[in-house]
C-alpha cells in the first residue's frame, strides 16, 4: 500500500511539473497550476496514473492498447476529479467546454489523445526508475508524509470551499509583490 501512496504523490508532483511547463509553453497568464495550497501537487495526474499502473499486464506490454487504455484511465481520473473539485471543492481548475468534443468542459477528446501518450511515456520512461526507486523509501517516512499530504489536502479544501477560487492557492504571490512580479514577466 505504501508504494502506490508514493507513485500517487510522484505522479502528482510530475503532473505538477507539467502543468508549470504547459503553462509557461502556452503563455498562460496563470504560471503555477498548483492544486494544493502548499505541496507542489496536482493529484489527478497521480490518480490517473495510479489508474494506468493498475492496467493488467496485457494492456501494460501493448503499447496501442496502453494508450487506448491509458487515455480512457487518465480521462476518468480527469473527469471524476473535475467533479470533486466543482461539488466538494467549489471550484473548477480546468474547462475545455471551448475545444470541440468536450463533456460539460470537465474532459476532452484532444486531452484524452494527450492522456494517451503521456500513458506511453509513462510506462516506459518513468516507471521503470520509479519502480526501483519506491521500494527503496523507508517505511517510516511514508505515515508522516500521508498525515501531511492528507492536511495539505483539507486545508486545501477548505480554503477552495471558502473563498470559491483556485487563485487562493497561489498565496505566496501576496508576499514581496509577487503578483507584480508575475504581471510584469507575462
Amino acid at each position: 500500500m505504501a508504494e502506490w501512496f508514493w507513485y500517487f504523490v510522484l505522479y502528482s508532483f510530475i503532473g505538477f511539473v507539467l502543468e508549470v511547463l504547459f503553462a509557461r509553453a502556452t503563455v498562460n497568464p496563470k504560471r503555477d497550476r498548483k492544486c494544493h495550497l502548499f505541496l507542489p501537487l496536482c493529484p489527478v495526474y497521480g490518480l490517473g496514473a495510479v489508474l494506468i499502473l493498475l492496467l493488467p499486464p496485457a494492456v501494460l506490454s501493448n503499447p496501442l492498447l496502453l494508450f487506448f487504455c491509458g487515455a480512457l484511465a487518465a480521462t476518468a481520473a480527469e473527469y471524476v476529479m473535475a467533479v470533486v473539485y466543482h461539488y466538494a471543492a467549489r471550484v473548477d481548475f480546468w474547462d475545455y467546454s471551448h475545444l470541440p468534443l468536450h463533456l460539460g468542459g470537465r474532459v476532452c477528446l484532444l486531452f484524452s489523445g494527450l492522456w494517451g501518450l503521456l500513458a506511453l511515456g509513462l510506462m516506459s520512461l518513468i516507471q521503470p526508475w520509479a519502480s526501483v526507486l519506491i521500494p527503496a523509501i523507508p517505511g517510516w517516512v511514508t505515515l508522516p508524509a500521508a498525515v501531511l499530504l492528507a492536511a495539505d489536502a483539507a486545508l486545501t479544501f477548505y480554503v477552495l470551499r471558502r473563498t470559491r477560487t483556485t487563485d487562493a492557492l497561489r498565496w505566496y504571490l501576496r508576499l514581496g509583490g509577487g503578483r507584480k512580479r508575475e504581471e510584469q514577466a507575462s
